[in-house]
């Protein structure tokens, strides 16, 4: 695939990113399916943050153009009869530009690809100018938001349930222990909504999570259907931007909805995620819950008697290098599927998603949201690198902050429901 190809518009089909449903796309999905394919270099967490970045950037030049709902930020102004399109197209490419200068060729020549298929006008001109300014607005707005400089953890005990470094981790520690100090997009703080602790080591809640995961995630296991290695495998490669933009945009196909309506639910959608991100990593962080690859092999210290140590224990996943409650994974793909679910309902739907270059030769296929983050969520207990407890404590945390983001951010303008317009 030549780079020409790579960046043609249209739903277009390409390296690193998911399978698009077919069906015209307009210009707002089109660079969605840049944006992912630009950030999907990053590991998940930077790439909400990115994502959110773009898809507001997008949703205020669209929005300060078509008026459909209230902004923001608010502070960008366009003249009458600009170009929405024209707006939506440069700012995506600027704050992608901004942000992946080395990508700049490419980004540039999808800039111009897309532009010219807009006439030349003074409608034109005046949507790049809203475009270029959205994109600077929602750039100066996240300089300093924490999500710099990198910060690390590193216990001072090795008490049972107190998490410690597994052989992903290098000499630092724990990572990502900065991103609980990043700016959410929307929630007030991290820690505006805040989990219950983990289970007792010594409960039976806690055996039936340590024995399953003992029992389908090693590396070996004879008790794992191929279905869940696949998926494992699937969603160790594949993260919560690239699976539910995806879904949003092929139920956007399916629907019909307009270019104002397909910049704002992004927005919502990627803001959910990476606000979910930040809760996450303020509560593991807090709790500091071990692995299952470090509780396995100390399961004689733990103080439950039906909990059997394997020394041996490797997970079919490599472990990340950061506390295990509640899954990140787990909470970023909820937050997206709960929100996904407010803006569109729940289906049924025809969702089809793959990752070529990552996993070749695996498509998914699904007709509800729920079964997207199932599949998730025994993902990585499957993969060996989660407790069941995990997952669930990521649906619940991300459930009430997606609701949250939802009833509170980016209303219709006009009245008629929080998002109608």
């Amino acid at each position: 695939m030549t780079k020409k190809q790579l960046w043609k518009p249209c739903c277009a089909i390409f390296a690193l990113t998911l399978m698009p449903a077919p069906g015209r796309c307009d210009v707002v999905q089109d660079w969605n399916y840049i944006m992912q394919a630009t950030v999907s270099t990053q590991p998940p967490f930077p790439q909400a943050r990115l994502a959110a970045i773009t898809q507001l950037a997008v949703f205020e030049a669209v929005n300060a153009i078509k008026g459909d709902y209230k902004p923001y930020l608010g502070t960008i102004s366009a003249s009458p009869g600009a170009s929405a399109e024209a707006a939506a197209i440069t700012a995506a490419h600027a704050v992608l530009k901004n942000y992946f200068p080395l990508n700049a060729v490419i980004l540039d020549a999808a800039e111009f690809t897309s532009l010219a298929s807009i006439p030349d006008s003074p409608a034109k001109t005046a949507g790049i100018a809203v475009g270029q300014a959205a994109a600077a607005a929602m750039i100066a707005a996240r300089l300093n938001d924490g999500s710099t400089p990198a910060a690390f953890y590193m216990p001072s005990s090795s008490n049972p349930g107190e998490w410690q470094p597994t052989p992903s981790c290098g000499p630092f520690g724990g990572a990502f222990f900065h991103w609980q100090n990043v700016n959410p997009f929307a929630l007030k703080s991290a820690d505006q909504i805040f989990l219950p602790q983990p289970p007792q080591l010594v409960s039976d809640k806690y055996a039936r999570a340590y024995n399953e995961v003992k029992a389908v995630g090693a590396i070996n296991s004879t008790e794992r259907p191929p279905d869940r290695t696949t998926v494992a495998l699937f969603y160790a490669a594949t993260g919560a931007v690239q699976v539910f933009d995806t879904a949003a945009n092929q139920i956007s196909n399916a629907t019909g909805r307009s270019l104002s309506e397909n910049a704002h639910d992004l927005a919502l959608i990627n803001m959910a995620i990476s606000d979910g991100a930040v809760a996450t990593f303020y509560n593991k962080y807090h709790y500091k819950f071990w692995r299952p690859e470090t509780a396995i092999h100390n399961g004689a210290l733990d103080g439950n008697d039906k909990t059997d140590p394997d020394a041996a224990f490797k997970p079919l996943v490599l472990t990340p290098c950061f506390p295990g409650y509640p899954s990140a994974h787990g909470t970023l793909s909820n937050a997206a599927r709960e929100m996904v679910g407010a803006i569109y309902g729940n289906g049924p739907f025809s969702i089809t998603i793959s990752n070529p270059v990552a996993v070749p030769g695996v498509t998914l296929k699904y007709t509800r949201l729920e079964e997207i983050s199932d599949d998730i969520s025994d993902a990585r207990v499957y993969g060996g690198i989660h407790f069941r407890t995990d997952q669930d404590a990521g649906e619940f945390l991300v459930t009430r902050i997606a609701r949250w983001i939802y009833e509170h951010t980016l209303p219709a303008a006009h009245g008629g429901g929080p998002h109608q317009q």
